[in-house]
């Protein structure tokens, strides 16, 4: 078995091929997504977080607004960029959306990706200290808003206060029992995966890693994957971690398929150029579905996981990423075991 969900970006652009054509739109279909997904028989709704861009940015509203119009899914982000957080008021806000959903909130967080502006966490008011670089700063950021998560007390209470305080240190409000362990870091490296597994953060991979050995991805991704398993049991948590890893699938079983991923057959991992140094991507899967199965069965990463999330072609809408969910749990999920 296996937990099946969604990863969407969140584009919109005014081009008359886009059925996303505003932010409202975006908003708005990214909630309508999340409910035909759940009607789908999905587990799970993510959107990504990018700043400065035609994409879905601040993530709490969006979360909650769809926690409040469906009942079971889990809904989370891949990933949001902790460089540019506030980490106790980022606490408030996950706490609320947390319950509000009822505790199916799971957060991916990471030290973020390529900007669309040049150090763009500078224009939200936050520069790394002396010494350290944004890299750090984003760690620095996570490991407080870790610790808040835990509940407890540290903020002295005023003596005079409008209201009555309970007694001791005070904590963020409103606090959301368990959801420090729905916590994910988007790991881009094998190294980053075992920190990660140190942290006790669950584990989120996405389609391309910020390192090259030569391997194929599923299998270099296969390899990060076991090394965060084998630092967690090191580190001794008290629990099972979660791992995911992200997909671009498209099971051709009608002609708008075929003729939107037809070219997408014969689809290899790529290397390219990435933050100074080399990054090996991740294919796209698409073909018939008895194809795509017996493709998928390979895929080690895919094995080594428990969740796996779908990114989908938001600007397509909404009916025809449903049909993409859908597909995959109808026609490839079965036939590989993940049903």
């Amino acid at each position: 078995m296996k937990k099946i969900g969604f990863l969407s970006f969140g584009h919109w652009s005014a081009s008359p091929h886009s059925m996303v054509r505003s932010a409202s739109d975006a908003l708005l279909q990214s909630i309508e997504l999340a409910v035909a997904a759940e009607e789908a028989g999905a587990d799970g709704a993510y959107y990504r977080v990018h700043h400065f861009a035609q994409q879905l940015a601040s993530p709490f509203p969006l979360l909650a607004a769809a926690a409040a119009r469906t009942s079971r899914i889990e809904l989370g982000t891949a990933v949001i960029d902790m460089r540019y957080e506030n980490p106790l008021y980022m606490a408030e806000d996950a706490g609320a959306a947390d319950l509000i959903s009822g505790g199916r909130l799971q957060l991916g967080i990471s030290r973020g990706s390529p900007e669309q502006v040049i150090d763009g966490y500078r224009y939200f008011g936050y520069e790394p200290s002396e010494g350290r670089s944004d890299a750090d700063m984003a760690r620095d950021h996570t490991n407080v808003f870790l610790e808040v998560l835990k509940g407890d007390g540290f903020a002295r209470p005023n003596p005079r206060p409008m209201f009555a305080n309970p007694p001791g240190l005070l904590r963020i409000e409103p606090h959301a029992p368990g959801l420090r362990d729905r916590i994910w870091w988007g790991a881009g490296t094998r190294g980053t995966a075992e920190w990660t597994a140190e942290q006790g953060m669950n584990l989120m991979s996405s389609t391309l890693l910020t390192e090259d050995t030569g391997v194929p991805f599923h299998q270099l991704q296969a390899e990060q994957i076991q090394r965060f398993r084998d630092a967690w049991k090191t580190a001794g948590h008290d629990r099972e971690p979660r791992v995911s890893v992200s997909r671009s699938i498209f099971p051709i079983v009608n002609d708008l398929d075929k003729q939107l991923f037809w070219q997408e057959r014969g689809s290899t991992d790529q290397v390219g150029w990435l933050d100074g140094g080399n990054a090996r991507f991740g294919r796209t899967y698409a073909g018939e579905p008895d194809k795509l199965i017996a493709e998928l069965a390979e895929d080690e990463a895919i094995a080594a996981a428990d969740t796996l999330l779908l990114t989908v072609p938001n600007q397509l809408g909404v009916d025809y990423n449903a049909h993409v969910l859908d597909s995959v749990i109808t026609h490839l999920a079965p036939g590989l075991g993940w049903r």
